[in-house]
């Protein structure tokens, strides 16, 4: 039987100079499902709608006006401004199944995410969205995983940071977006951003 291909990650890190948290995925969906060039490209993840409902009161506030796709400059601007960088914890993956659950996701190379906190001086936090992602930087930075919607106080290259395990902003996360949208409002406050 064949491998199913190599995948090589296909963005590169977004990291705004001033950002205060690192978000970390695992890797993004095939390109199949894009709706844009950016992360959380899939119109049926609810990130950026949970983004739009804790930060403008409007769950569609960064869809374009077709509603078909998400708006990549209106995100990369609120991203800039909130200062939230972004990537993933997998640089090369195998797909296992034909989708982008985390659970058929084979990692090749995880990326060093202590060289992306070195990029950022005024990082205070980084937040992992799923299992894998969580699983791959505790390894890394030898952190204790926090619950989901909590975090733990870590010490990296003599820097206090904070690991936050948040809800996964994939509509196969059961738990709705309201109460997703809930657990990020505390995170958000917590971290003074809001």
């Amino acid at each position: 039987m064949e491998l199913p291909p190599i995948e090589n990650h296909p963005l590169k890190p977004f990291l705004p100079q001033k950002s205060q948290i690192l978000m970390l995925g695992s890797f993004p969906p095939q390109k199949k499902r894009w709706s844009m060039e950016f992360y959380y490209p899939n119109l049926n993840n609810d990130m950026w709608r949970i983004m739009g409902m804790l930060f403008f009161e409007h769950k569609e506030y960064f869809l374009s006006a077709s509603k078909k796709a998400f708006c990549r400059e209106r995100i990369i601007k609120f991203l800039e401004t909130k200062g939230i960088a972004l990537f993933d914890t997998a640089l090369i993956i195998r797909r296992l199944q034909d989708n982008a659950s985390d659970k058929y996701l084979e990692v090749i190379q995880p990326t060093d995410i202590g060289k992306l906190v070195e990029q950022l001086p005024y990082c205070k936090a980084i937040v992992t969205t799923g299992q894998k992602a969580t699983d791959i930087l505790c390894t890394q930075l030898k952190v204790e995983e926090p619950k989901v919607g909590d975090f733990r106080e870590f010490i990296y290259s003599e820097r206090a940071l904070r690991l936050y395990r948040m809800p996964s902003s994939s509509r196969a996360y059961p738990l709705s977006l309201e109460k997703k949208a809930a657990a990020y409002r505390i995170m958000f406050q917590e971290l003074l951003m809001m």
